[in-house]
C-alpha cells in the first residue's frame, strides 16, 4: 500500500475506485466498504484508493467541544488499512477551509480533479460538503457529468444493531471488550512507547512496561485489569494489562497504562509496544497493603491465562463453525410474469437457507420493479441503467452484493426443498470446487430434464456443449440415471452457485457474450486453473426455460453460434485452434444447409451473422484470451487443466451419423 500525504504529489491513478471516510477503528462496517472498493477496482482493472483525514473532522468542525476519543492513532489506522489489501491511502490534513467547501466544490475540485474516479463508494450515512449538504443521491446525480458511478454500501449489523465507531467507543468505555472485538473484527490496540515507571511492579515480582500512547486523544478502556497480548518486534506475548490510578501504591491523578508480559525478560525502554485488549478481568480497587495487592495479582495472572486460552479456543470454534454468507441473485428483465409465479417461493427457500435475496433489474420497462417494491418492500432491488444482458447484468449487479457465495438463479426457476443448502454444502465440501449446479428439470414436464443444464454440462472435442440428460435439443426423461454428485465441465447459468471471490478474481462473465454460453466460458477458465465444477442431483430445481428468449429464436441461435466460437478461441490450446476453427466453421455451414432444407431462413442469416461477427472480433478475443491467461497463471491451484467433463469425440458425429441420442450412449 502506498501512503500519500501531499495532494500536490498524487500519482495519476488508473481507473481509480475510491472511498472517503475517517475509518476510525477500521471496524467491520469499514471492512465491508473496503471489500467493495477492492472488488470494483478488480472489475475495472484499476486502483483502489482510500481517502482519510487527520485530525478527525469532528475535532475541527466543532473546536469548542471536547476532542472525540479516537479508536486508532494515525499509525495504527495505517497498519490496519494496509492489511486490507488496498492500493493507495491518501491522508488529507483536515481544516476549516476544507470543511467549508460546498458539495459541488468538493465533487469537482477534490474528488474529480484529484482522482478522476471510475467509482466512488460511500457508506450508508455518509454526507459531505459545507453543512453536510451532499449525500449519495446528490453524488449519483452529478456522476454522469464527471464520468463516475456512485455506489452505496449497506450498514454492517451486529446483534440487529448497526455497527459504528460510536457504539464501539461506548462498549470500550463500559469495559465490554467482547462486544467491541466483535464489531471491530479484531482486538482493540493500544500502541505507544515504553517509558520508565515507579518500578514497584518489579519489586513485587511483576515487572511492567508503562505505555505512553502515540496519540493523546486515543480512547483508553475503563479502569481495571485485562487479559491482553503484547506485540514487540513482531512477536506476540501473553500479557496482564492494568489501566488505573494505582490507588494502593501511589494514587495517580490520571490513569496509567501498565502491562506485564508473561514469560518475558527484556529491557524495552524507548521501544514501541502494541497491546491488544482481549478480556476485562476485574475493576480497579484499593487493597489493605502491598502484600494483599500481590496476592490478587497472582490470582489475576491465573484468570488471565485461562481467559487467553478461552479466547484461542473461541477463535478455533468460530473458524470451524463459520457459515459463509450466501446471496441469491435473480436477474430481471421485463419478467413480471415469472416473478409473480416464482418469487414468493424463492424467498421462502432463501429464508429457510438463511440466504439473502437480491433482484438485479436490467432496465426493465414492464413495471416489474414497481410490482416488486409494492409486494416485497424489504427485498433489495439493484437497479441497472439499461439491459446489459445476462453476462453484463450479473457482472454489474454482483458488484453491489457482499456475500461469500453467489447463487445465480433465473427468475423462472422453482426451488425444490433444501436445494440451496445442499448446493452450499457441496460447494464447501472440497476447497477445489469452484462452482456447482443442481439437477435441472423441466417445470412444464417435471418428469424430463430441462435444456439449460439438465444434470450437468459436458463439452466435446470441438467445443460443442451438451449435458447429462440433454444432447442438442433432445432431453431425456428423468429415470434416476443421473443421481451421482460428480464433476462436470460446466454448470448452467440458470442455477449457478459460485464462490464470490473466484467470480471476481477470474473476471466474471464475458460481457461481449450478452447471453448464452458465458457460464461455459467462465467454467472453462476455472478448470484451466485446476478448479472443479460439480453437479449435485440431490438438489433439484424446475426451470420453465426460454422465458426471455425462445430456444429457437433467431437472436438465441445467433448468440449460441457466435459465443461458442469465441469460447473456443479464448480457452482452447493455440495449436489445436489451427484445425478446430476451420472444422467448426464447416460444421456451421452444414447447419446452414439444414436450416435451408427446413425453410428456416431467419436462422440461416443468424448463423451467417454469427460467423461474421466472430471473425471481426477475433483481435478483441485474442486480447481477452491473453488477459485471462495471466489471471489463470496468477491464481491457478494446479499446473494443468482439469479435463473432467471433456468428451474426446464429436457429438455431431455421434448424434447425427451414429444415432446416439442420449448422454449415456455417447459417453460410454
Amino acid at each position: 500500500m502506498q501512503v500519500h500525504y501531499d495532494l500536490r504529489r498524487l500519482p495519476d491513478f488508473e481507473n481509480a475506485v475510491l472511498s472517503v471516510g475517517s475509518f476510525d477503528g477500521v471496524h467491520i462496517g469499514h471492512r465491508k466498504l473496503i471489500r467493495q472498493v477492492i472488488k470494483l477496482a478488480r472489475h475495472v482493472r484499476g486502483e483502489s484508493v482510500l481517502i482519510t483525514f487527520d485530525p478527525h473532522p469532528r475535532n475541527i468542525v466543532d473546536p469548542t467541544a471536547d476532542n472525540i476519543p479516537l479508536l486508532n492513532s494515525l499509525q495504527e489506522k495505517i497498519r490496519l488499512l494496509e492489511a486490507t489489501g488496498i492500493h493507495h491511502l491518501v491522508i488529507i490534513p483536515f481544516s476549516l477551509e476544507f470543511a467549508q467547501q460546498s458539495a459541488d466544490e468538493y465533487i469537482e475540485n477534490f474528488l474529480y480533479k484529484q482522482f478522476r474516479p471510475k467509482y466512488i463508494v460511500l457508506g450508508y450515512n455518509h454526507r459531505f460538503g459545507n453543512n453536510r449538504m451532499g449525500d449519495i443521491r446528490y453524488l449519483r446525480w452529478k456522476g454522469p457529468g464527471y464520468g463516475y458511478e456512485a455506489v452505496q454500501v449497506g450498514r454492517a449489523m451486529y446483534d440487529d444493531t448497526p455497527v459504528s465507531s460510536t457504539r464501539i467507543r461506548q462498549a470500550l468505555s463500559e469495559k465490554d471488550i467482547t462486544l467491541a472485538t466483535k464489531m471491530l473484527g479484531a482486538l482493540y490496540p493500544l500502541t505507544g512507547e515504553v517509558i520508565k515507571g515507579s518500578q514497584m511492579g518489579r519489586e513485587m515480582g511483576f515487572p511492567t512496561a508503562n505505555i505512553r500512547l502515540e496519540n493523546k486523544d486515543k480512547l483508553v478502556p475503563g479502569e481495571g485489569v485485562y487479559a491482553a497480548y503484547a506485540i514487540w518486534q513482531g512477536d506476540r506475548y501473553e500479557a496482564m494489562l492494568y489501566i488505573g490510578r494505582k490507588p494502593t501504591l501511589d494514587q495517580q491523578k490520571t490513569p496509567v497504562i501498565e502491562v506485564n508480559l508473561l514469560n518475558f525478560n527484556e529491557q524495552i525502554y524507548g521501544q514501541q509496544l502494541t497491546i491488544e485488549v482481549v478480556q476485562f478481568i476485574r475493576g480497579d480497587q484499593v487493597f489493605e497493603d502491598k502484600q494483599a495487592l500481590q496476592t490478587q495479582i497472582h490470582l489475576d495472572r491465573k484468570r488471565i491465562i485461562l481467559a487467553l486460552e478461552d479466547y484461542q479456543e473461541s477463535l478455533i470454534a468460530d473458524k470451524e463453525n463459520k457459515n459463509p454468507s450466501t446471496a441469491v441473485a435473480i436477474l430481471n428483465y421485463n419478467g413480471m410474469e415469472h416473478l409473480k409465479k416464482y418469487l414468493k417461493d424463492i424467498l421462502k427457500s432463501c429464508r429457510e437457507a438463511r440466504a439473502e435475496c437480491h433482484i438485479i433489474d436490467n432496465g426493465s420497462t414492464d413495471g416489474s420493479k414497481a410490482w416488486i417494491a409494492s409486494n416485497f418492500p424489504n427485498l433489495n432491488i439493484i437497479e441497472l441503467s439499461k439491459n446489459w444482458g445476462f453476462a453484463g447484468g450479473y457482472n454489474h449487479g454482483l458488484l453491489h452484493i457482499d456475500a461469500d457465495i453467489y447463487f445465480i438463479l433465473n427468475s423462472d426457476v422453482a426451488l425444490h426443498e433444501n436445494a440451496i443448502e445442499i448446493l452450499r454444502q457441496r460447494l464447501l465440501s472440497d476447497p477445489e470446487i469452484a462452482v456447482c449446479q443442481p439437477k435441472i428439470l423441466d417445470d412444464k414436464d417435471k418428469s424430463k430434464f430441462e435444456y439449460a443444464g439438465a444434470a450437468g454440462g459436458w463439452i466435446d472435442l470441438l467445443g460443442y456443449p451438451f449435458c447429462r440428460g440433454r444432447v442438442f435439443d433432445t432431453a431425456e426423461a428423468d429415470l434416476g440415471q443421473y443421481t451421482d454428485a460428480t464433476e462436470i465441465f460446466w454448470a448452467s447459468g440458470a442455477a449457478f452457485m459460485i464462490h464470490s471471490e473466484l467470480f471476481h478474481r477470474f473476471g466474471g462473465f464475458d460481457p461481449q457474450y450478452f447471453a448464452h454460453l458465458e457460464e461455459i466460458d467462465l467454467c472453462w477458465r476455472l478448470k484451466r486453473a485446476g478448479h472443479k465444477i460439480y453437479v449435485d442431483p440431490a438438489a433439484k430445481v424446475f426451470h420453465y426455460g426460454g422465458g426471455t428468449l425462445p430456444y429457437h429464436s433467431p437472436k438465441k441461435v445467433y448468440l449460441n453460434f457466435r459465443n461458442s466460437l469465441i469460447t473456443l478461441v479464448k480457452n482452447e490450446q493455440a495449436i489445436d485452434l489451427i484445425w478446430k476453427i476451420p472444422v467448426r466453421l464447416l460444421l456451421d455451414y452444414a447447419a446452414i444447409i439444414l436450416f435451408i432444407f427446413q425453410r428456416k431462413f431467419t436462422l440461416v442469416f443468424s448463423v451467417l451473422r454469427a460467423q461474421l461477427d466472430f471473425l471481426l472480433t477475433i483481435p478483441l478475443t485474442i486480447v481477452k484470451r491473453n488477459y485471462h491467461n495471466q489471471e489463470i497463471l496468477k491464481y491457478r491451484i494446479r499446473n494443468r487443466t482439469n479435463l473432467k467433463g471433456l468428451y474426446s469425440g464429436s457429438i455431431v458425429w455421434d448424434f447425427y451419423l451414429n444415432s446416439r441420442k442420449t448422454f449415456q450412449k455417447i459417453v460410454r
